[in-house]
């Protein structure tokens, strides 16, 4: 991994990032979790899981870990193999953000595993979190999933709070999700807080099915924001071969001798204005095949032929939604 900027920013990332989402709860919505964890899930389970996963990720020069106060015990993991580890802030990167409360309690079968708050306490409440848990190794923290329904954007305390936040030193950013990603982006973009707009990043969905956002994303890389892309495997099933070994996504992987997985990375480095995309295995071997990615090279017929796969984004974010905890 060749460290770069991210955005305008100052701070320093990497083509690959780690996200511990899937580590850091029993449930998620990804799909094959019963394969990759099995019944093995207990707190002192996945802690070891994620500090094998940052191991790993540390050792092959990854320098961005991204979490959230709705990712369990995401936070506290890390923290713990910060200070494990004995590495000392800004080196690697560290996000998270703000805006969802877990309410799984450890459950699998919990009938609600998270629930959004947008409202200025939330804020305030769950930064004072994220800053017992990762003091001075937070340096991005950002909106969780800014909708353009959810009135987060237009809520003039919250933002105030938040370009205050910024002033301090602390990269604000939010991250976007659903069929109105762009929207969300352009109001961002609009924002302004006593003349200056308090964000300086973005996180949201794009892979070779949704890409939807892409276009807001170039305009934000163009403002100088750092621009990070999540769920670039479709909630893993875009690393099923099987699912997509007979369309231009397993072709691509059978001529490079990869995995689909690395192809659809690649696709989503491809594009200019990307900064990091983020992994979110759950094991080693899904995060070493995930890493091959930039050593992948698509040609331009390559990138035609898998932007075939494009889905309309009510369909694609319609097939999410009915994708279960698991």
């Amino acid at each position: 991994m060749t460290p770069r900027p991210f955005g305008a920013t100052g701070l320093t990332v990497t083509p690959i990032g780690l996200g511990l989402a899937a580590v850091g709860r029993p449930a998620y919505i990804d799909v094959g979790r019963e394969s990759d964890l099995g019944q093995h899930r207990s707190v002192e389970e996945l802690e070891r899981r994620a500090h094998d996963l940052l191991d790993a990720a540390q050792a092959a020069g990854v320098r961005y870990l991204d979490v959230a106060r709705s990712y369990g015990l995401a936070e506290r993991f890390l923290r713990s193999w910060l200070a494990k580890r004995g590495l000392f802030p800004g080196d690697p990167t560290v996000g998270s953000k703000w805006g969802y409360r877990y309410v799984g309690a450890w459950r699998l079968d919990a009938p609600v595993h998270e629930v959004k708050d947008h409202s200025l306490a939330a804020l305030e409440r769950q930064y004072a979190e994220s800053v017992a848990e990762l003091g001075d190794w937070l340096v991005l923290y950002q909106i969780h999933s800014a909708t353009p329904d959810s009135g987060v954007l237009e809520d003039v305390a919250v933002l105030r709070a938040l370009d205050g936040m910024r002033r301090e030193g602390l990269v604000i950013g939010l991250t976007v999700s659903g069929p109105g990603q762009a929207d969300a982006i352009r109001r961002a973009l609009d924002v302004r807080v006593d003349g200056a707009n308090p964000f300086g990043a973005v996180q949201a969905t794009w892979n070779v099915l949704e890409r939807s956002a892409g276009p807001a994303l170039a305009e934000a890389h163009q403002a100088g924001w750092g621009v990070i892309l999540k769920e670039v495997l479709a909630n893993g099933r875009l690393a099923r071969r099987d699912a997509y070994g007979g369309t231009a996504l397993g072709e691509a992987a059978a001529r490079q001798g990869v995995g689909t997985d690395a192809i659809a990375i690649a696709v989503a480095l491809a594009n200019d204005w990307v900064d990091v995309v983020l992994s979110g295995a759950v094991a080693v071997p899904q995060l070493e095949s995930n890493l091959v990615a930039p050593s992948v090279r698509l040609s331009a017929a390559d990138l035609e032929s898998l932007a075939t796969l494009t889905q309309p984004p009510e369909r694609y974010w319609s097939e999410r939604q009915a994708l279960p905890w698991s």
